[in-house]
């Protein structure tokens, strides 16, 4: 998928689900089911609820990729 069909949108982390998979709820109030981008995996990056996210969403599902965790 191009980079330019993809939104960034910031949420937080509600709950932590298996297969690295987490419900987040975005800043617009949507709750959404995201999974852990591929730099994220390979670096171990941990995320836990109540985590700020920085996610990839695409234009065509309502499901995203957690891209970056910030402090």
């Amino acid at each position: 998928m191009a980079s330019n069909q993809l939104t960034e949108v910031n949420g937080v982390v509600l709950e932590a689900l298996p297969n690295t998979q987490f419900r987040v709820k975005l800043e617009d109030g949507r709750e959404i089911l995201a999974h852990l981008g591929g730099k994220m995996r390979l670096y171990h990056i941990r995320v836990m609820p109540g985590d700020e996210v920085k996610l990839q969403l695409s234009a065509y599902d309502n499901k995203g990729r957690i891209t970056f965790r910030m402090k």
